[in-house]
């Protein structure tokens, strides 16, 4: 699951400049270009994870973000979308990816250790669970960006090229680029965490 969570970030991370000058004329072209490109076409349960961990990624930001629609129906000033929408994109894509591979998990009846919370009631439980407890784990690398002192420091930190510091359309993939080993280390650390604590305190 790491090494697919990590490609799969990455894929995503390398996409999110074109989107910003690009955008996209719906949300199934969307859907369609972005599970092709960050889904991949392996066959395991982690790859079907990030391949519907996308779709739902691209539905749950479209929710939050409503002038998306805008970009999409050419009404965005540059044509594509905003940085902000893209990097709540990326940052909920991690969280639906782990979503989708627990509902795979509990749908298959794989002999893998999960929540205990989600084993009790899957159905039921499992958006609530990883919206409460996943979602904030993901880092943003809007916000990444931000909380340097300025972007050309957030560049260097992400071990950018030197001279894309003015670019954002460079440097915050790279920074993306960056934070998925991050990313998915602490959504993965923290089910791990949920597995092995004490089974009342997930009940």
């Amino acid at each position: 699951m790491y090494d697919t969570a990590c490609a799969a970030g990455e894929r995503l991370a390398g996409a999110l400049g074109s989107l910003a000058a690009e955008g996209a004329e719906s949300e199934d072209a969307l859907v369609a270009r972005l599970v092709s490109e960050v889904g991949g076409d392996g066959g395991t349960l982690a790859d079907a994870a990030a391949r519907r961990g996308m779709a739902a990624a691209v539905r749950d930001v479209r929710a939050m973000h409503p002038e998306m629609d805008d970009a999409m129906n050419g009404g965005g000033a540059g044509g594509g979308f905003a940085w902000d929408i893209l990097c709540d994109l990326y940052q909920v894509f991690f969280a639906d990816m782990v979503g989708e591979f627990l509902r795979s998990v509990v749908a298959e009846h794989v002999n893998l250790a999960v929540p205990v919370l989600i084993a009790t009631d899957p159905e039921g439980r499992i958006a609530d669970w990883v919206a409460a407890k996943v979602v904030d784990l993901a880092p943003n690398p809007c916000e990444e960006s931000a909380e340097a002192t300025d972007l050309a420091q957030a560049v260097d930190t992400a071990q950018s090229v030197v001279g894309a510091a003015q670019d954002p359309s460079t440097a915050l993939p790279k920074i993306a680029e960056s934070l998925v080993p991050q990313a998915v280390g602490k959504i993965l650390g923290l089910i791990t965490e949920e597995t092995t604590g004490e089974e009342g305190a997930a009940a």
